[in-house]
């Protein structure tokens, strides 16, 4: 493995995070670096885990708390965090003391000797990057004859970008979910994966984006850099990529459409997944399957055999014959429409969370008259409520103060064969550490509840 560029360097990793790929890529740089400075301007008890993680590393120093700057123009490597907005006056001043400046993603794609297959788009990208990794892996004459192991990583939260790197052979697949700030970083080295899906584009982090046509911008680098031969592969009902596939159809890499109407029915009979979204997820899974050259029916019996990832429409517990999901992962409006339309009982929504800059009216007008009640949580509780009462479709409305006051409403206000359904439509970091805590935690409320029963 060639890291020359980090080989008895000082490396400064800016963003260490509760979780992601702060503790990987300080892991990744102790291996090869004289010294790593792990920046971030949370304390030693946010990152306690994290800081754990790096235990026993002799040559890396936590800088803690804030952000000191002569960490940035004395180093001679800054390795970014995705979560880290890149406009700030540390990364100017590291640039003008010649720095390089990279990240994580950046170096995985710079050393992986396989092919990369990435997912990306703003709702069902998790589930379709788990999807085709689970059919890579279990497609009857898959890997182990048209090719080697596959290796699920990325920005879904399985095994870390870095740590996996070694294992990986030539003939190995390589399935990343990656997000918009990560195709940001990719852009700057001109690199896109072999195969690259875009599952549909609707407003996201534009708190951080600040315009739609910024953050389409930054989603549609996973086509831009693509070579002749390589796959793009859009969704035939979203708009705007349909405009990417009339774009880059013409620049001679393979260009198709996945279609949730088209999947043959063998393929459909066995898939457990609830909804609409997930039979387009899973289109999307069939279509890049189809582009390694495996055969729909090679890939029946893997599709039977998918479960649902962990905070996305996951059934968690029935308690007096009404189902409750955690669909925690929904960070956005559009999510949660989905998650919605996914089931034909009466549902009670938990929703509400931090602010990300996006706006709720749609969401409102899409779910406002299906819901038996709604119960609201969190900062951005008024403006959904506001939303909500603009359609003039009003269903009961509970605000609460925390989750566990919203599923003790739930509970109070919900009938056998109802659905509760805690799919937020908001980030979580107003009352919780990640979209992953604030699930764990409402999935053990029900358990505690199922017990109590």
């Amino acid at each position: 493995m060639d890291a020359a560029f980090l080989r008895d360097k000082i490396v400064a990793v800016m963003g260490l995070g509760v979780f992601g790929g702060g503790v990987d890529t300080a892991k990744f740089a102790a291996r090869f670096a004289k010294k790593v400075i792990v920046a971030d301007k949370g304390d030693e008890k946010k990152l306690a885990g994290s800081i754990k993680e790096l235990a026993g590393l002799k040559n890396v120093e936590f800088h803690l708390g804030e952000h000191r700057l002569e960490d940035f123009t004395s180093s001679d490597v800054i390795i970014v965090n995705p979560a880290v907005d890149e406009n700030n006056q540390y990364i100017d001043m590291a640039k003008k003391a010649g720095a390089l400046i990279t990240s994580q993603i950046e170096i995985f794609f710079q050393l992986c000797p396989a092919k990369i297959v990435a997912i990306t788009g703003s709702n069902g990208k998790s589930t379709t990057t788990a999807l085709t990794a689970h059919l890579l892996q279990n497609a009857k004459g898959g890997s182990g004859s048209l090719y080697g192991n596959v290796f699920l990583s990325g920005n879904i939260g399985n095994r870390p970008l870095l740590e996996v790197l070694e294992q990986i052979k030539t003939d190995d697949i390589v399935v990343l979910e990656i997000s918009s700030f990560q195709l940001e970083q990719l852009a700057r080295i001109k690199k896109s994966p072999y195969i690259s899906c875009m599952t549909n584009l609707a407003p996201n982090h534009l708190d951080r984006h600040i315009t739609m046509e910024n953050y389409a911008a930054a989603k549609e680098n996973i086509f831009r850099f693509q070579n002749a031969g390589d796959f793009a592969v859009l969704n035939a009902y979203d708009q705007q990529c349909l405009k990417w596939f009339e774009k880059y159809k013409k620049t001679g890499r393979e260009c198709v459409l996945f279609d949730r109407e088209k999947l043959d029915g063998k393929l459909t009979a066995s898939f457990k997944l609830p909804g609409r979204a997930n039979r387009e997820n899973l289109a999307a899974a069939v279509q890049m399957c189809r582009c390694v050259g495996l055969k729909d029916e090679q890939l029946i019996d893997a599709i039977g055999s998918f479960k649902s990832l962990p905070h996305r429409l996951e059934l968690v517990g029935t308690v007096n014959g009404v189902r409750y999901y955690n669909d925690s992962i929904a960070t956005t409006p559009e999510s949660t429409v989905v998650a919605i339309e996914a089931f034909t009982e009466p549902k009670i929504l938990i929703a509400g969370g931090s602010e990300k800059g996006l706006p709720f009216d749609e969401m409102a007008k899409a779910i406002s008259g299906k819901l038996k009640t709604l119960i609201l949580i969190g900062v951005t509780a008024d403006k959904i409520e506001q939303a909500i009462r603009k359609t003039g479709t009003v269903p009961p409305i509970y605000r609460e103060k925390t989750l566990q006051d919203a599923v003790n409403r739930a509970k109070e206000v919900s009938a056998s064969g109802d659905v509760v359904l805690l799919s937020p439509a908001c980030a979580s970091y107003d009352m919780f550490v990640n979209f992953v805590q604030r699930g764990n935690m409402f999935a053990e409320m029900v358990k505690k509840m199922n017990a109590e029963h």
